[in-house]
C-alpha cells in the first residue's frame, strides 16, 4: 500500500512533558528521532503540538482566569514546545522552521502558508506554533486547518497510551474494541471523542483522512506514513 507524500503530525503537549509540567528533553529527543526518520524517508512533514504540559486555557478559566488571556498563555506554552522540538531536530541534521500565528520575530517566522509549503518541498520540517493566534480554538482545530491550508494528504494523530480509536475508552472499559477503519459520519453518530467537534467536522467536510495511532513502539510514525495499517484510519467514506 503506498504511503503519504505530505503529512501533518499532531502531538499533544502532555507528551512533551512526559506527564509533568515543562519539557522532558529525553521525550522530545525521541520524538525528534522519529520525525527525522520520516523526513529522511522523503516524506514532507509539518507538526502541530499542544501546550498542555504548560497551560490549558479551559482549566485556567475554571480557576477564575479570563478565558482569552488563559488561551494566549497556552499559545506561548506551545511555542516553547516548538522551539524544543526544533532544537532536537536540528541536532539530528534536519532543517526545521517554526512558524507562529502570533508574531515573535526573534524566535520564529510568521505563519505564511505558501512559505511553509516551500519549506516542506525543500525537505525542511515545519512546526506550526502559537495555535490559531486566537482564543477559543483548540490545537486539534489548528492541526486540521494547517493541514488543509498547506495541502497535506492526511492528519496523523499520535496518541500516548492508546493505539487507535475504540468503541469506548480501553483504559476504563476492558470490553472496548478497536476500529481499523471508520468514517467521519460513523464516528459522529457513535459520539466518539477523537478530536474536538470543530476539528472533526472540518476534516469530514474537506475529505481529509486522519490516522489515529499510538506513539509506542518507536518507529510508528514512519510506519504510518509508509502505508502500514496501524491505528485507525478515519475517512470521508
Amino acid at each position: 500500500m503506498p504511503g503519504y507524500h505530505r503529512v501533518l503530525l499532531k502531538l499533544s503537549g502532555e507528551v512533551f512533558g512526559g506527564g509533568k509540567v515543562g519539557v522532558d528533553p529525553d521525550v522530545v529527543s525521541k520524538i525528534a528521532r522519529e520525525i527525522a526518520a520520516v523526513a529522511r524517508a522523503g516524506v514532507q512533514v509539518a507538526v502541530v503540538t499542544g501546550g498542555g504540559n504548560f497551560f490549558r486555557g479551559a482549566e485556567l478559566q475554571q480557576r477564575g482566569m479570563d478565558r482569552a488571556r488563559a488561551d494566549y498563555m497556552g499559545m506561548l506554552g506551545i511555542v516553547m514546545n516548538c522551539l524544543a522540538l526544533q532544537d532536537f531536530l536540528e541536532k539530528l541534521g534536519v532543517e526545521t522552521r517554526v512558524q507562529t500565528a502570533i508574531a515573535m520575530g526573534q524566535v520564529a517566522e510568521p505563519y505564511v502558508p505558501r512559505r511553509a509549503i516551500r519549506h516542506m518541498e525543500k525537505g525542511r520540517v515545519v512546526i506550526f506554533g502559537a495555535g490559531m493566534g486566537m482564543p477559543f480554538f483548540s490545537t486539534d482545530t489548528v492541526a486540521v486547518q494547517r493541514a488543509l491550508e498547506s495541502k497535506c494528504d492526511a492528519v496523523l494523530v499520535a496518541k500516548s497510551g492508546v493505539d487507535g480509536v475504540y468503541t469506548a475508552d480501553p483504559r476504563l472499559d476492558p470490553t472496548a474494541t478497536k476500529f481499523d477503519t471508520l468514517t467521519y459520519a460513523e464516528a459522529m453518530a457513535r459520539g466518539l471523542r477523537i478530536m474536538d467537534q470543530t476539528a472533526f467536522a472540518l476534516c469530514g467536510e474537506n475529505k481529509l483522512p486522519m490516522v489515529v495511532f499510538g506513539m509506542e513502539p518507536e518507529g510508528n510514525i514512519l510506519r504510518v506514513v509508509q502505508g502500514e495499517k496501524i491505528g485507525t484510519l478515519v475517512s470521508a467514506g
